[in-house]
């Protein structure tokens, strides 16, 4: 009987216990109703950040009232309390905090909610949840029409990525407002930003022209990071992943909060290594970040310097198709006709198809440091009028060094054209050199911001310059006849100036509606002088000036959601290598896009339905054709009409809280009209009376190279148990062709990939918190190539190709521990 009661009351006991716990959540959100993702959520203690909705849940609260305190950076302290009798549901709004933050600064380029243009925002939650050590490229893979690629085959080291079909030398890429693209081959070099991610607080990608910024074109996207946040509280974190291949990535980051509500400061070292998928094919790489600001009611001044420094294995070759295929013959010619050394060659036939790199040589590396340093100022005039300043400068230095076998003197121009050696005369070498590029760039940013309820208007400008320096160095010889090394046997230096002026305004004409005008005006300006590494003369100038026009118009719908379309215009310079490689006589032209964009888009609290339209025509789109120069080299040439159309859909829904869905699908046509081909006639360059030069086919309409017809991507998110969080994301890309003929024999297969992640949050109360994750990668396994190049030649009439496919990594893993206090 004792047993009985004893049982019995433990039973009420728990019963009693149990019933007294219950669940509070909510949505944070903002005067203008719009979610605040990152908000900090506490009720006696115990808290929760509000997700990417803005949504907060907390568990196991008593019953009674209690304070609900809610706080994010930039808005007043919310306090509130809530009578807790069972599950209870509470939204917060809070206003605004006299005090300037980050967010003022980006918001001049940023696409705001009724801009009538088609982007995806990543919040720092987001980031959090991938973020294992892989380059940004990864974490922006679920955008819409994006594809990513890396040369090792990891995601760490030289990564990639295109955006409806364009690659990176076309998307305009900033960070705070700061152009990021390199200016005089208007890529972006993810290498040098190691672990650049932990520091970044949101992203914005923007499809299509979209709104003006500086820097760069945008010919087809852009991509704004910003590092601008301000933590609303101190804050020390540990960030250590370790994985497949060797991967290593340990990060330590300080965040003072904002001290005596006036000054914050943030610093993030990291250190990260790979030996990569790819065979020799590692990353030592290093970084650190450092922040450090004034805030007051007014004006906000903040100093910003980040580095990076990265010391590679070059994996630049890819694998040669014959290579993939097995194909033992085709080696064996491939050997022959593109000269290997019999070391290069025995590599060739041994090693594992999928892991194959041509480099043997032991220093075959990438060095490179660069380093940013950013002020910026933002004072508000009035509560709804802003200026913004910024200076910036950025110096980047390193080289890579090749070993190149049985080389002729007179190709690095030596004072010499042979040797003798025991008797013999020697016109070759083997030796080694390095390619430098010591660079600098600098300039100012500023953009004027007004707001009203009805209206919203933004006027900006940036004037910047680079100078670039580039040389190169014989640094070894197997033979030599004394000649001192190092022995420099070509320099060259280029200039860029780059101006652009905007206007931008979004105008509410009638309840819902409003439209959109923007007009940008940019300039450029070449400078180059010296001799390339073929002693080409590049001696050049040549300015460009563009006027690029956008207008368009969005409804809102009173129940959440929008209807939109726009038209932009958006002009592209040359790049330096274009400039470089042409004969003088074949000098590229600026490239046109004139960029039509519709969309709708559905919400609510617990779904969401994208659908956009865009058709993209270009003029004069520079594409690699076949044709080369007068020395042999692959140039890039305009052709007349080119265009890309395509639709793309997003969904994503949220059926209870535990759980969210959502995916995408873009369907694109990418064509060139009247494409010419041209193939070299390799007869001809061993006896010029084997005509013609090059062999020139007319084929008519045609898909432009590297832009699948069909991407998709999806993704999955559960949490089964408090602060555990499994997600499995896929990504499909359909095939793709690696040139501009459309022949099959020269095309990626489609492919899908498969990610799962774990997730756990552990926090120790009143002391720190621990985040545990796996991350399994292409669980599935997939066999598949991303990237790929093709030269093609015709040799004593028989047509025949130089290629180099890049095989991604298999099913690999990464694992991490995470502790902030």
């Amino acid at each position: 009987m004792k047993r009985f009661l004893l049982t019995a009351c433990t039973g009420l006991m728990m019963t009693l216990w149990v019933n007294g716990q219950h669940t509070v959540s909510g949505h944070v959100r903002n005067a203008d109703g719009e979610p605040l993702p990152g908000a900090a959520v506490l009720i006696d203690g115990r808290g929760a950040a509000t997700n990417a909705a803005g949504q907060f849940v907390i568990d196991n609260v008593k019953s009674g009232t209690h304070n609900l305190n809610a706080s994010f950076i930039g808005y007043e302290p919310y306090t509130a309390p809530v009578n807790v009798a069972g599950d209870v549901d509470h939204n917060v709004v809070l206003t605004s905090r006299s005090i300037v933050t980050g967010e003022v600064m980006i918001s001049a380029i940023k696409a705001q909610k009724n801009d009538p243009v088609a982007y995806t925002g990543i919040t720092r939650e987001a980031i959090d949840k991938q973020n294992y050590g892989q380059d940004i490229p990864y974490l922006l893979s679920l955008t819409p029409g994006l594809v990513t690629t890396s040369d090792a085959g990891t995601g760490v080291g030289y990564t990639g990525l295109r955006l409806r079909g364009t690659d990176a030398s076309r998307i305009n890429i900033t960070v705070n407002g700061i152009p990021l693209n390199d200016a005089e081959s208007q890529a972006v070099y993810w290498v040098n930003m190691p672990d650049f991610a932990s520091s970044v607080d949101e992203m914005q990608v923007q499809r299509g022209v979209g709104t003006s910024t500086n820097g760069a074109a945008s010919f087809g996207g852009s991509i704004n990071l910003s590092t601008l946040g301000v933590s609303a509280s101190p804050q020390v974190v540990t960030d250590n992943s370790y994985g497949s291949f060797n991967t290593l990535r340990n990060s330590v980051m300080v965040k003072t909060g904002l001290l005596n509500d006036k000054f914050a400061f943030d610093v993030r070292l990291s250190n990260m290594h790979s030996d990569g998928f790819v065979d020799r094919a590692f990353s030592d790489l290093k970084s650190f970040y450092l922040s450090g600001g004034y805030f007051s009611e007014a004006t906000s001044l903040r100093f910003v310097t980040f580095s990076g420094k990265e010391h590679t294995y070059q994996a630049w070759n890819g694998v040669p198709k014959v290579k993939l295929n097995g194909d033992r013959a085709g080696m064996e010619k491939l050997v022959m006709m593109d000269g290997w050394s019999q070391a290069e060659a025995e590599n060739l036939y041994s090693a594992d198809a999928r892991t194959f790199n041509r480099y043997l040589y032991a220093n075959q590396t990438d060095n490179y440091e660069q380093n940013h340093y950013q002020l910026h100022l933002s004072h508000r005039i009035q509560s709804n009028m802003h200026i913004n300043a910024s200076l910036h400068y950025t110096h980047g230095e390193g080289y890579y060094e090749s070993y190149k076998y049985d080389t002729k003197f007179s190709k690095y121009g030596l004072p010499f054209s042979s040797v003798v050696v025991d008797g013999k005369e020697v016109k070759r070498t083997d030796l080694v050199n390095q390619k430098w590029l010591d660079n600098d760039f600098y300039g100012a940013v500023f953009s004027w911001i007004y707001q009203t309820d009805h209206l919203h208007l933004v006027s900006g400008a940036a004037a910047n310059r680079y100078l670039g320096r580039h040389f190169g160095d014989v640094v070894w010889m197997s033979v030599n006849n004394g000649t001192a090394l190092p022995y420099e046997w070509y320099r060259n230096k280029g200039t860029k100036d780059d101006f652009n002026w905007y206007t931008k305004a979004t105008l509410e004409v009638a309840d819902g509606v409003s439209i959109y005008g923007d007009l940008q005006y940019r300039s450029v300006a070449y400078h180059m002088e010296g001799l390339h590494d073929d002693f080409t003369d590049l001696a050049l100038r040549k300015s460009f000036a563009f006027v690029n026009p956008k207008a368009g118009i969005n409804y809102a719908f009173a129940t959440g959601g929008r209807v939109f379309a726009s038209v932009a215009v958006a002009n592209r310079e040359p790049s330096r290598n274009d400039f470089r490689d042409a004969d003088i006589d074949k000098k590229p032209t600026a490239e046109k896009l004139t960029d039509y964009e519709a969309g709708i888009e559905w919400k609510s609290d617990r779904w969401a339905v994208q659908l956009n339209a865009y058709y993209m025509m270009y003029d004069d789109q520079l594409v690699l054709t076949g044709e080369v120069n007068n020395v042999g080299s692959a140039i890039m040439t305009n052709v007349p009409e080119s265009f890309r159309r395509g639709i793309e859909v997003t969904a994503g829904i949220q059926p209870f809280n535990s759980l969210r869905v959502s995916g995408s699908v873009a369907l694109s046509e990418n064509k060139i009209k009247n494409f010419t081909s041209h193939v070299d006639n390799w007869s001809y360059w061993d006896d010029p009376d084997n005509q013609p030069f090059q062999l020139v086919a007319e084929l008519g309409t045609t898909d432009i190279a590297f832009s699948p017809s069909v991407t998709a991507s999806g993704q999955a998110e559960w949490t089964p148990i408090k602060n555990l969080t499994a997600s499995w994301m896929s990504k499909y890309v359909g095939d793709q062709f690696i040139d501009n003929t459309s022949n099959r024999q020269r095309m990626l297969d489609a492919y899908l990939v498969n990610d799962v992640v774990l997730n756990y949050h552990l926090p120790v109360k009143g002391w720190c918190a621990f985040d545990f994750g796996l991350q399994v990668n292409n669980i599935l396994n997939e066999q598949y190539i991303s990237n790929a190049w093709v030269y093609r030649y015709v040799s004593e009439n028989i047509e025949d190709v130089l290629d180099g496919y890049f095989p991604q990594a298999g099913r690999h893993v990464m694992g991490r521990v995470r502790m902030s206090f």
